[in-house]
């Protein structure tokens, strides 16, 4: 009786492991506004509730002291790259930010997150912020947290999951961020080129003009106009992204258990 008491608190223990592991690394579950205590209980009370659902008759599991360590380990690993994964979304997502604030001339205008120990600009920290409030308005850490249970069923506990496919896909994420963050700033880039063109123009017909005192202003002023207007297609655009998140995990986790 003891044995097999000993055997299910390994395995809850392994399973939450991989739940607080992904939670750790996750954007918005890994906030430092979100409480220590909290994303623990959260993550034990998953982990007992998958315990009772996945089916126990092949998992094995070694008490020896070593072998624990190593399970453990692979659980930490399997969790944090799946909650690794979503956040190349978001920094995509924020450097679309950084680059419009950049052409609108507020790089001076840098603000601390002492959330995401991160620096950017005030425009960067709003789209950041309000794709966080999106992805939970679209019920993506539900999601996010259902995908890593029903990673169970395909990615045994204590399985090695860094294979060639994962690293593959973690690389192409990766290049995503760049892409994510072009797709979003778009439109806004373009419309700063041509007054950039502009500047340059009226800069040689009329040289005696300090180009940058007129123009800044104008700068400042057309990209707020840009980003009310563009709203719902930024809004459209990071919701699509996120959901192709969704995609993304679970060609993931099928490569982990390959």
């Amino acid at each position: 009786m003891t044995e097999i008491l000993l055997a299910d608190f390994l395995l809850v223990l392994l399973i939450f492991i991989r739940l607080f592991a992904m939670m750790m690394a996750a954007p918005v579950l890994s906030n430092a506004a979100f409480p220590m205590l909290a994303r623990i209980f959260i993550a034990f009370v998953v982990a007992y509730l998958t315990f009772l659902t996945i089916d126990k008759s092949h998992i094995v599991i070694d008490a020896n002291l070593v072998s624990l360590i190593l399970s453990g380990t692979k659980e930490f690993i399997t969790g944090y790259i799946m909650g690794f994964a979503l956040s190349f979304i978001f920094n995509g997502i924020s450097f679309a930010g950084h680059l419009i604030g950049y052409d609108m001339g507020l790089m001076m205008a840098e603000v601390m997150d002492p959330t995401q120990e991160t620096s950017n600009n005030v425009i960067g920290e709003v789209i950041f912020y309000a794709s966080t409030i999106l992805f939970i308005v679209i019920n993506g850490h539900h999601h996010l947290i259902t995908a890593v249970v029903s990673s169970f069923k395909l990615v045994p506990v204590a399985k090695y999951t860094i294979n060639k496919p994962v690293v593959d896909l973690i690389i192409n994420y990766a290049f995503g961020v760049f892409i994510i963050a072009i797709k979003i700033a778009a439109p806004i880039m373009v419309s700063f080129l041509l007054i950039h063109i502009a500047e340059g123009i009226i800069a040689k017909v009329i040289p005696q003009i300090q180009i940058f005192f007129v123009t800044q202003p104008l700068k400042i002023g057309l990209g707020f106009i840009f980003l009310i207007g563009l709203a719902p297609l930024f809004v459209f655009a990071i919701k699509s992204f996120l959901n192709c998140y969704e995609l993304q995990l679970s060609e993931l986790i099928k490569s982990m258990g390959a």
